[in-house]
């Protein structure tokens, strides 16, 4: 069944994909802005709304609010990305009408309290220390950074602890007031819900947001090239390799979703045979991309000992260009398709994965792809196809390497990457 959706006088969407087999619902409002949408001073702005929005409202405060999705057994969060953010939850139907009152009142009623956001401050600067302290996630905004240099994209979502200390109560309220604009919310629901009904429980407090004064335009970012460098005195060293890649509504998705499968994105892949099965250099070892509306990012991540990273980064290296110069055969190609179809098959069995995924495709789509068209879209993907998207994004210019933990000497990676 097809996704209903109403359109308010203010332009916000709702959409709903009613699923009779389910008794839960999930829901998400969600804004199309993120960390690219902040100034460098504002870096990490975006994130901290995310977590004042639960903060308290003129009629909850941030314990009451916790209480009340408790007491109805229901479950909610949020998250920030470089270019969305999305406040859900998921209850059972007969507490839809909670949960609605709910959502809507920390979206819209939130009074970002000097003293919360003190405290909420601490937390944040624990959650930097804890992904420092995470190599293999920390090694990503690096790599992010080294990518896209001063661009927007390149500064980590959670922003820095000197930007979160300079943030108050007025620029997260003129923030939120200038870039939270009803053309900019979409607010989904899939499970056990009847579109009308949630319409019509939305519609009174949604469609009092007044439209705002336009969005400012995204800057393209520009893929660089280089060797980045970061000591560090720990057991492994992490690596990351990365290019540009395709934006999220490239035609070209479904080929560069077959390229990752192949090169990193499971147990049978390339790299993971070549690099952990066959030669033990890595524990973990995988491909994965990012996609923006102008831009994406396509990576490898690699966590091994100093003495064998070079040696990893070579063969990396080898197998992208491997790629570059030989078409996969039909195989592998047929391999990688049933992986990726299964995936989405069994991700579409998810409430959550339905919320979510008709409200990206109404976001970046403007309408909802239907999942036997997209794997129709996968299934027609040739290895001409993927050979020629390989050439394109795994060229040696751009490219960085990233590397975090102990490096003896980085000579070697700087002849990997002609920078010798």
């Amino acid at each position: 069944m097809a996704p209903e959706k109403t359109v308010l006088d203010n332009g916000i969407r709702i959409l709903t994909q009613h699923n009779p087999h389910y008794r839960s619902v999930s829901m998400g409002v969600w804004v199309n802005v993120g960390a690219r949408d902040e100034s460098a001073a504002e870096s990490g702005l975006s994130h901290f709304i995310e977590h004042m929005i639960f903060k308290g409202t003129r009629k909850r405060t941030a314990f009451q609010i916790a209480k009340a999705f408790d007491a109805i057994g229901g479950y909610t969060n949020a998250y920030t990305t470089s270019e969305t953010t999305c406040y859900h939850a998921r209850v059972i139907d007969t507490h839809l009408e909670t949960m609605v009152e709910i959502l809507s009142d920390i979206f819209l009623n939130s009074v970002f309290d000097a003293d919360e956001m003190e405290r909420e401050r601490l937390v944040i600067s624990q959650e930097i220390g804890m992904l420092e302290d995470s190599p293999e996630e920390y090694i990503h905004i690096l790599s992010e950074s080294a990518l896209w240099g001063d661009h927007p994209l390149g500064r980590p979502i959670i922003g820095s602890r000197e930007t979160v200390l300079g943030f108050d109560a007025g620029m997260l309220r003129q923030f939120f007031r200038r870039l939270y604009q009803p053309e900019r919310i979409v607010v989904s629901a899939a499970g056990s819900v009847d579109h009308d009904h949630l319409v019509a429980l939305l519609a009174p407090s949604f469609a009092a947001i007044e439209a705002g004064n336009g969005f400012p335009d995204r800057r393209k970012p520009l893929a660089r090239s280089g060797l980045f460098v970061h000591p560090r005195d720990q057991g492994q060293l992490h690596l990351c390799l990365a290019t540009g890649g395709l934006s999220i509504t490239d035609e070209r998705r479904y080929a560069a979703a077959l390229l990752n499968t192949v090169l990193g994105g499971n147990m049978s892949s390339r790299l993971f045979q070549k690099i952990r099965e066959q030669r033990g250099l890595a524990y973990s070892i995988y491909s994965f991309s990012s996609a923006y509306v102008d831009a994406g990012m396509s990576g490898i991540y690699l966590g091994t000992d100093a003495a064998g990273g070079p040696h990893a980064a070579a063969l990396i290296l080898a197998e992208l260009a491997s790629l570059r110069e030989t078409p996969i055969d039909a195989a592998e190609l047929a391999d990688a398709k049933a992986f990726t179809k299964s995936n989405l098959i069994m991700a579409a069995e998810s409430v959550d994965n339905q919320m979510v995924r008709i409200a990206q495709n109404e976001i970046h789509l403007g309408h909802c792809m239907p999942l036997p068209e997209i794997i129709a879209r996968v299934d027609a993907v040739t290895p001409e196809e993927i050979q020629s998207l390989s050439q394109e994004i795994h060229r040696p210019d751009p490219m960085s390497l990233t590397l975090l933990g102990p490096v003896p000497d980085k000579a070697p990676y700087a002849d990997l990457m002609g920078e010798a």
